[in-house]
């Protein structure tokens, strides 16, 4: 059975842009147009400051899946400390288990513990885990939309 738990994001770095590509793979758009460059010097200053969770999610020791997500003050409520969902994923092979809830229950855990007072967490619509998200009492409050406006 996988075990979750808060790891430092700038030492498992290496480790964790193995798995990136499955990630941008699975879920991303315009894979054709846009590649995969995540902005690593900026995750790095955040988890400097403290602001970046990242929860592993492991199997014997290997990565297989990882969540990130902010804590900081609302931007509109800074008195109320929020929790941004960056990313999240778990590989295909544990996607159907009970892996995704193994994960999800350390990030609330976890956001108990920093006493954030909000959460908000995203879905891709062409790859819903809105089912995930209700067993634990998250609730639809707003859509978001893209267009590709060049390339």
């Amino acid at each position: 059975m996988p075990v979750a738990q808060v790891e430092s994001f700038t030492k498992g770095l290496g480790e964790l842009q193995e798995l990136w590509p499955i990630h941008w793979e699975k879920l991303a758009l315009d894979k054709d147009r846009i590649a995969l460059d995540p902005d690593i010097n900026e995750y790095l200053r955040r988890d400097a400051l403290g602001i970046l969770l990242y929860i592993t999610l492991r199997d014997d020791k290997v990565l297989v899946g990882y969540w990130m997500s902010f804590i900081t003050p609302g931007l509109h409520y800074k008195t109320c400390l929020t929790s941004s969902m960056d990313i999240w994923n778990v590989l295909p092979a544990y996607e159907k288990g009970m892996a995704p809830v193994i994960l999800m229950k350390r990030v609330e855990t976890e956001l108990a513990r920093r006493l954030v007072q909000r959460s908000f967490v995203g879905e891709k619509l062409h790859r819903p885990c809105g089912r995930l998200y209700k067993m634990f009492g998250y609730e639809p409050v707003e859509r978001f939309w893209s267009r590709l406006i060049i390339g």
